[in-house]
């Protein structure tokens, strides 16, 4: 029986020793150093590109004809 005992024994020491370094943190990896920077970067990027896209492109959007369209004259034939 004194093999089965060490062999626990063992198992728990390789268990503890898993466990220990599952839950030690090295430090801050790349993510949490420049995650949000990285993110407002790119949101910025995004937002000035459709700026200067929208007013100065000259890209006919087509959003409503309200108030540009004038209705023609009814002809009865």
């Amino acid at each position: 029986s004194f093999p089965i005992v060490s062999s626990c024994v063992l198992a728990r020491g390789v268990q503890r020793t898993a466990a220990r370094q599952v839950h030690h943190k090295h430090g801050p990896d790349f993510h949490d150093k420049y995650g949000n920077l990285i993110l407002l970067g790119g949101a910025l990027f995004c937002v000035s590109i459709w700026s200067y896209v929208v007013t100065q492109t000259g890209i006919e959007w087509n959003l409503s004809p309200v108030g540009r369209i004038t209705p023609k004259e009814w002809r009865e034939e």
